[in-house]
């Protein structure tokens, strides 16, 4: 049965696509958690949803669009929020108001808002291989940047002013981090839509750091949660016909529910031989 589901073309462009997208938005989540940025990526998928309505209505690839407006939305609001000292949860809801009402009003316009629930919440498993190819592309590109500029990105994220002294262009690390986001989250909408992608950018790494291991162990056990989760919710989506999106999210949920439960069992078990020890 496995095996014949896995012969189907669009069940092999979802899991393909499913598993960038998971490793990609593990990655990129890690960062902005560490950053107290979490919300950041939800607010830029809602910034991308007026991005892929202006494709539509201009009959250009939304994929493109919505990279563009969520990457111009993002570098602005990064500048205004340095330069006017805007509060970070105040940028946050000026983009996702912004970005949802422009995208409704030109779904409206446009006549295709029977076209809005796929990136509402997500169409994996009618991913085309133009899309696929152009995931796997964007998350390539995504990776190696991440990978080369690592040590850079780290520093930044854990003590910015320390990174400042020492010489390394915050700046620009940040725009180009900020840009990298961006892709990101575009990436992911195709599998879980805008209302749950900041769910898979921080889900599976908030249950990866309560493990409390290293940034590297970390970000190894975030892909691997992402990753399962991903894949068992296409698969468990697909056997149910639950929808693709929500079936992922409540399996990390789940993940991170049974993460939460063994660390509570093993902290009460280590006070009872505490107190044993003591008696």
């Amino acid at each position: 049965m496995v095996l014949e589901v896995l012969e189907l073309g669009f069940m092999q462009r979802a899991l393909i696509a499913g598993v960038a997208i998971a490793i990609t938005t593990s990655v990129i989540g890690l960062f902005l958690v560490l950053r107290r940025n979490s919300l950041f990526g939800d607010a830029l998928s809602h910034v991308a949803f007026g991005g892929i309505a202006v494709g539509l209505v201009a009959n250009v690839y939304p994929l493109w669009t919505g990279i563009a407006f969520s990457v111009l939305g993002a570098l602005g609001i990064t500048k205004l929020r340095r330069s006017a000292k805007i509060p970070a949860d105040a940028t946050v809801a000026v983009l996702l108001a912004s970005g949802l009402a422009l995208g409704l009003l030109l779904f409206s316009l446009s006549g295709q808002l029977f076209n809005i629930y796929s990136y509402l919440f997500g169409s994996i498993l009618v991913v085309s291989m133009e899309d696929t190819l152009a995931i796997l592309a964007m998350a390539g590109a995504i990776l190696a940047i991440v990978i080369l500029l690592y040590r850079q990105l780290l520093y930044v994220t854990f003590d910015e002013e320390q990174a400042k002294v020492s010489g390394l262009p915050i700046s620009k690390l940040n725009y180009l981090f900020v840009v990298l986001a961006s892709v990101a989250v575009i990436v992911s909408m195709r599998l879980v839509g805008i209302l749950l992608v900041s769910a898979l950018i921080v889900i599976p790494n908030i249950t990866a750091l309560l493990l409390g291991k290293g940034f590297k162990k970390t970000a190894l056990i975030s892909v691997g949660i992402s990753i399962f989760s991903v894949v068992t919710g296409i698969a468990v989506s697909y056997a149910a016909n639950l929808p693709p999106a929500a079936t992922i999210v409540i399996v990390s949920i789940v993940m991170l529910l049974a993460t939460l439960a063994a660390k509570y069992s093993s902290k009460r078990q280590m006070e009872e031989k505490l107190e044993v020890a003591r008696s």
